[in-house]
Parts: C-alpha cells; sequence; structure tokens
C-alpha cells in the first residue's frame, strides 16, 4: 500500500483520479470525506471544527482516526496488488491533530487522550506503507484552488492554517521529526504540485511516470513480486 499525501487543495483526488484512468495496475483508495464533512440537513463536522476550533477539535480528530483506522486495516487486510491510498492516519495524526494542538484547540488532557489512542492503535494494529507519495504544493496556491472548487465545509478555511499545515507536512514527510521510528524508513517521492497537472496533460506525464518508477523501485526492492511476475512488466 502507497499513500498519497498533501495539504488540503493539493489536488489529491483529481491526482488519484487521473492515475487510476492511467494505469490500470493500480486500485485507489479514497478518502471517506464523507464521515466528517457532511450530515442529515446539519452543518457538517468539519465545518464545526473550522467555525469553533476549540469546541470540535477534539471530536472531530477523534472520529477521524477512528475512520482512518478502519480504512487502513481493511485495505491492508483486503486483496493484494497495487494500491494508492488517499491520505493517512499518519498525516491525519502527525499534520492535522498534531498542529490542533500546538494551536491551542485541544487541550493537553485532550491530546494525552488521544495519544493515548494512537499509541495503542497505529503500532500494533496499522502496517506501515511501503510508500508516501507527497503532492506538494504552496499555501497560497492551495488557498486559491480551495476558493475555486468551493468545497462545502472549506468556506471558512483561513491561509494561515493552510501555512500551519504545510509546515507539519515538511516535518512528517521530508524531515521526518518525531515520528515513529518504523515510519522514518519508509520512502517519500515528493512531487511538486505547483503547476495544475488537471489541465496540463505533460505536467501530469511527467508526475505518472516518476509514481511509476517510484512504485517499480518498491516493489524491487521488498521482492513481493519477484517470484509471481516479470519485474519489468510492473507499471513500465
Amino acid at each position: 500500500m502507497y499513500i498519497v499525501e498533501g495539504t488540503i487543495g493539493a489536488g489529491k483526488s483529481t491526482f488519484l483520479k487521473l492515475i487510476h484512468a492511467a494505469l490500470s495496475e493500480v486500485t485507489v483508495v479514497y478518502e471517506p470525506l464523507h464521515n466528517w464533512q457532511s450530515s442529515d440537513n446539519e452543518e457538517s463536522l468539519l465545518a464545526h471544527f473550522y467555525t469553533h476550533p476549540k469546541r470540535w477539535a477534539s471530536t472531530m480528530e477523534t472520529l477521524i482516526m477512528m475512520y482512518r483506522v478502519k480504512e487502513h486495516i481493511k485495505e491492508q487486510e483486503g486483496s493484494s496488488g497495487i494500491k494508492l491510498m488517499e491520505r493517512s492516519i499518519y498525516s491525519g495524526h502527525y499534520c492535522f491533530t498534531y498542529n490542533s494542538y500546538l494551536q491551542g484547540f485541544l487541550t493537553k488532557i485532550e491530546w494525552d487522550i488521544y495519544l493515548t489512542w494512537f499509541n495503542f492503535l497505529i503500532p500494533t494494529k496499522c502496517a506501515v506503507p511501503k510508500g508516501f507519495i507527497y503532492l506538494k504544493v504552496a499555501p497560497e496556491i492551495a488557498y486559491e484552488r480551495i476558493k475555486k472548487r468551493n468545497r462545502s465545509g472549506e468556506e471558512t478555511i483561513p491561509l494561515d492554517y493552510l501555512q500551519q499545515l504545510d509546515a507539519r507536512h515538511t516535518e512528517f514527510l521530508i524531515d521526518k521529526k518525531n515520528i515513529l521510528p518504523e515510519l522514518a524508513q519508509v520512502p517519500v517521492l515528493v512531487l511538486d504540485c505547483t503547476k495544475d497537472f488537471e489541465e496540463n496533460s505533460e505536467e501530469f506525464l511527467a508526475h505518472k511516470e516518476q509514481v511509476k518508477q517510484f512504485i517499480y523501485d518498491q516493489e524491487l526492492k521488498a521482492d513481493l513480486l519477484q517470484d509471481q511476475i516479470d519485474p519489468k512488466n510492473l507499471l513500465l
């Protein structure tokens, strides 16, 4: 399993849609946003968080961790093959929840409770991915994309929040600062997504080729497919 990471507005869903169309060998698992971005005739939990973060951060982050752990376990125990999953329990923790704690949205008690669950569930129940694919984009560009797509619940996202998330993603995926030891060994492919790859076919083609080579390299290193198919045929 490989995980596609990136801040809000980086283009993860679009990227995975295009990858899925271009690489039939890959199974794509989209982020289950509906679990926290919508509700029946009421404002979504995510919208509540953006409006009143100190009140809703603990509730939302605990709920999201639960859904991400369930999805992670389901995919790691499911059918074999090459899977690309949109976002993860790891960025949920190291980027979003940790940032909420740093900004004072979570109290020390709430953070400690969250950490207790994270340290119980993640190292014992969730296998580390084979690799991370990080769609890196400047916060200012992500901000403009968010406004353009006008997704429900995201209307009030401020630029400074995206700047904070950008810093957390750098610490997690590039600096590998204060993360689980086993995660520090996971390779990371960083893709510069400053340019619009949905409208620019050449830009997407370059990204696709890097993804193919990245997966090819990791599969060979792990010898996962050595006795089953010719490595020369793997996504190449």
